[in-house]
């Protein structure tokens, strides 16, 4: 079973920035896409953001021009940089990953336990 673990996040204050990391396990076949979302309170959980190997980068609306994706190969961590924070970024953040474990697996999609991110004043 492949466990993800976000660090980074926690309280924030509007016009601030935060950053999140999830990094991958070792021992991996391969890894392709890597994507960020975000749940808030009595809300659908949302993408924020998803960079694929060698591929483009999207963002959801609401955080173009404020966040920024990235990722490190070789630690297999994606990184999220976030800026000009706002209240309504208050929400569970989750990373995803698509991988394959081993050349025989099919490439699976796996979550983060989530890592709370506050923005208050």
């Amino acid at each position: 079973q492949v466990q993800l673990v976000e660090s980074g996040g926690g309280s924030g204050q509007p016009g601030g920035s935060l950053g999140l990391s999830c990094p991958a396990p070792g021992g991996l076949f391969s890894i392709n896409a890597m994507a960020w979302y975000r749940q808030a309170p009595g809300k659908q959980r949302e993408l924020v953001a998803t960079i694929n190997n060698g591929g483009p980068t999207i963002y959801g609306d609401s955080v173009k021009g404020r966040f920024a994706i990235s990722r490190d190969n070789g630690k297999k961590t994606v990184y999220l940089q976030m800026n000009s924070l706002k209240p309504e970024d208050t929400a569970a953040y989750y990373c995803n990953v698509r991988l394959q474990t081993r050349s025989w697996s099919p490439l699976t999609a796996y979550w983060g336990q989530g890592t709370q991110v506050t923005v208050s004043s």
